[in-house]
């Protein structure tokens, strides 16, 4: 008997010997492939890495652009507004030059003569004075003007 209990003790220490290697093989093949991971893993970490470096760069340069398009843009503005004020008093001072010219026009022009009755009755062959057109007037106002200023300094 007693080698009987020592042949089941030895087969069972047999067995689960067989278990334990197996449950080592099967260790070990899981082992590779983690080790296999591990390495794609690496891989794939450097390239985010360098995508993030990548990344980074051209937001430094993004903002740097930013950066010179809102000083470009600030000037252009400032520019802007100092053209536009410009403009305005040149519009304003051409308005009131315009109407200092049509005042010296309306000041130049023959005074119509008015409706008398008498005209009314006048034969027909009479021929009436010529009419001069308002730019002709203006346009001689404005020579006039120009030979003032010319010989005098100012002309009004």
């Amino acid at each position: 008997m007693s080698h009987v209990l020592g042949l089941a003790i030895e087969s069972l220490v047999a067995v689960l010997l067989m278990l334990t290697i197996g449950y080592c093989w099967l260790l070990n093949k899981r082992l590779q492939r983690l080790k296999a991971d591990e390495h794609s893993l690496k891989a794939t970490i450097a390239e985010l890495i360098t995508a993030t470096e990548i990344a980074e760069r051209a937001i430094g340069g993004l903002k740097h652009a930013v950066r010179d398009v809102n000083e470009n843009l600030g000037n252009q503005l400032d520019a802007a507004t100092q053209m536009s004020a410009q403009l305005k008093n040149q519009l304003a001072e051409g308005d009131h030059v315009v109407r200092r010219l049509s005042k010296i026009a309306l000041a130049a022009r023959p005074p119509e003569p008015a409706h008398a009755p008498a005209q009314a009755a006048a034969p027909a062959a009479a021929a009436p004075a010529p009419r001069v057109s308002a730019a002709r007037a203006v346009a001689a106002a404005a020579e006039a003007f120009t030979e003032r200023r010319r010989a005098g300094g100012l002309a009004a």
